[in-house]
C-alpha cells in the first residue's frame, strides 16, 4: 500500500508539472464573427495569435520561447530589426515552405524570400486584411539626436480577424498616424523608457483612438498600474495587463 501511495504521488506531482508547463504562457480567447481568436502572450514584444486553423507568429525572438516546441507557422508578422524583434533564428525554425512572411524593408536585407511591406501598405494575406501604421519615434532620441526608431523604418500591423480588428503597435509613440486609427478592437501599445512611451503617452493615444481592449506590452519595468489608473474613467476601454515584459 504504501508503495501504490508514493506512485500516486509521484503520478500527481508530474501531472501538476506538466499542466504548469503547458500554460507557461497566457492566453485570451477573442470572439470574432468567424471563429475563436486565441492570443497566447509570449513575452516582451512577442505574441502568437490562433485563428481559423492557422497560427500567427508577431516579432518570435529565441529569447522569448523554445520555437521548437511552439507550433510552425502560416504567417509571421516582424515589426522590425532591432534584436529583441527580429530573430533570424527563430524564424527559420518556425518557417515551413508555405510561412508567409511579412517584414520591412531593413529586415529583407538579412531574409530571404519574404514579403516587404511599408508604412501604408495594405494587403490581404493568407485570407487576413493587412494595414501598417507607421512605428517610430517623436520625443525619445539618441545622445547623437536620432530617434530610436525613425520613421519610415518600422511597421505596426492592424490584421482583420473576421469582424475585429487588431493593432500591434511594434516600437512607437503615440504618433498621429496612431490616434488617427478608426474602429481598433484590440490594440498591444509599448509602454517602455526610452525606447517608445510612458503610461501617460499610451493613454493620451488611447483617448484618442478609443480601442475596445488595450494591452500594454513591451513593458520592461513600467509600472502598469499608472495606465490603469490614467484611464480608469475612460468608457469603453478594457485595460488588460499581462505578461509582456
Amino acid at each position: 500500500m504504501r508503495t501504490l501511495s508514493v506512485l500516486v504521488i509521484v503520478f500527481i506531482v508530474v501531472f501538476m508539472l506538466t499542466a504548469v508547463a503547458k500554460e507557461k504562457y497566457e492566453t485570451d480567447i477573442i470572439k470574432t464573427s468567424s471563429g475563436d481568436l486565441k492570443i497566447t502572450f509570449i513575452g516582451h514584444g512577442t505574441l502568437m495569435f490562433t485563428f481559423s486553423g492557422m497560427v500567427i507568429h508577431v516579432d518570435p525572438v529565441s529569447q522569448m520561447a523554445d520555437y521548437t516546441k511552439l507550433p510552425k507557422a502560416d504567417l509571421i508578422l516582424v515589426t522590425h530589426e532591432h534584436g529583441d524583434h527580429f530573430d533570424p533564428k527563430a524564424l527559420e525554425i518556425l518557417r515551413t515552405e508555405k510561412t508567409a512572411l511579412v517584414l520591412t524593408e531593413t529586415c529583407a536585407k538579412r531574409v530571404k524570400d519574404g514579403i516587404v511591406m511599408k508604412n501604408g501598405d495594405v494587403k490581404t494575406i493568407e485570407g487576413l486584411k493587412i494595414e501598417i501604421v507607421p512605428a517610430y519615434n517623436i520625443i525619445h532620441m539618441r545622445k547623437e539626436g536620432r530617434p530610436f526608431h525613425p520613421k519610415g523604418v518600422g511597421n505596426g500591423y492592424v490584421i482583420t480577424f473576421g469582424d475585429k480588428k487588431v493593432y500591434v503597435a511594434g516600437d512607437t509613440e503615440n504618433t498621429p498616424e496612431m490616434k488617427n486609427l478608426k474602429g481598433i478592437d484590440i490594440a498591444f501599445l509599448p509602454m517602455n523608457l526610452p525606447y517608445t512611451m510612458t503610461p501617460e503617452m499610451v493613454a493620451d493615444a488611447a483617448k484618442a483612438f478609443k480601442p475596445k481592449i488595450l494591452y500594454p506590452y513591451h513593458y520592461g519595468n513600467t509600472d502598469t498600474s499608472k495606465l490603469v489608473e490614467l484611464l480608469k474613467d475612460i468608457k469603453g476601454i478594457e485595460v488588460r495587463i499581462r505578461k509582456m515584459k
